[in-house]
């Protein structure tokens, strides 16, 4: 069972938790930090070379979670063009093209090898879809799209992956293909959550942020941090907020509490 709410409160930790976070102040080292950086691509690619397209279990909460994928047109069955920003093997991207015929995708990630597996993958169709390899903070999005011609870009779970400093170049981008008065849909890990509580000492790179052990990295947002960041590159937020969930497992009387950042900003 799992139950879930939304507000604008942070998690509220327990004194156990309050002490283990307040006692793991050693950052890595600037040296391995730099080559982090330098081999964000390769530790993604190795993750989708191991993992192949098993990783993740494909979202079919995406519409459900995200009325405004059906809201924000005008008539029934009007054309939508999206874009999934960080698309890793299409499993947010194929049910919502499955789900919904009026779309079409523009799709790009990070990892050359998940573009690939979007490509071979059954349901891939060049009419409905257009997938291309881009870092999103240098690859400018308008060789590959036109200026504002976008009516919804999703940012799921994928700027926590991105260093902080680098953030707000992802933003950038997507703002000049975004049409005016439309929004970027935003989903991604929440201060507190606990993959973050479950880090072990020596994975810290800064406030917030920490290294996996396959060297792919993760920030945890608060409600704060993300406005600023939109903010400042001209978006207008609608919505921003945290949703706690709490999963439980009766079995082994486990609590999992897991906290996300779930929030729309609009281009003016």
């Amino acid at each position: 069972g799992a139950f879930q709410k939304k507000g604008h409160s942070a998690r509220v930790l327990s004194p156990e938790e309050t002490e283990r976070l307040a006692k793991d102040r050693v950052l890595v080292s600037e040296f391995k930090q730099l080559k982090l950086e330098k081999e964000a691509q390769k530790n993604w690619d190795l993750f989708y070379k191991r993992n192949s397209t098993n990783f993740f279990k494909d979202r079919h909460w995406t519409t459900r979670e995200f009325q405004e994928l059906k809201a924000c047109r005008e008539f029934a069955d009007e054309k939508l063009t999206i874009l999934e920003a960080g698309c890793g093997v299409g499993n947010c991207l194929f049910p919502l093209l499955e789900e919904d015929l009026n779309i079409f995708a523009y799709a790009c990630d990070f990892s050359p090898r998940a573009v690939e597996y979007v490509k071979k993958n059954a349901l891939y169709n060049t009419e409905r879809c257009k997938v291309f390899q881009c870092d999103l903070t240098k690859d400018d999005l308008l060789d590959n799209i036109p200026a504002d011609s976008v009516d919804v870009v999703t940012l799921i779970f994928v700027l926590s992956a991105i260093h902080p400093d680098k953030m707000h170049l992802v933003l950038k981008n997507i703002y000049k293909v975004l049409k005016p008065g439309k929004c970027v849909l935003f989903r991604d890990y929440g201060l507190y959550d606990h993959a973050m509580l479950r880090f072990k000492s020596g994975s810290k790179l800064g406030e917030n942020f920490y290294v996996r052990q396959d060297g792919t990295r993760s920030y945890f947002f608060t409600e704060e941090f993300l406005s600023q960041l939109f903010e400042a590159e001209g978006y207008e937020q609608v919505v921003n907020e945290y949703v706690q969930r709490e999963t439980v497992n009766r079995k082994e009387d486990l609590r999992v509490p897991r906290v996300f950042l779930q929030s729309k900003f609009q281009k003016p």
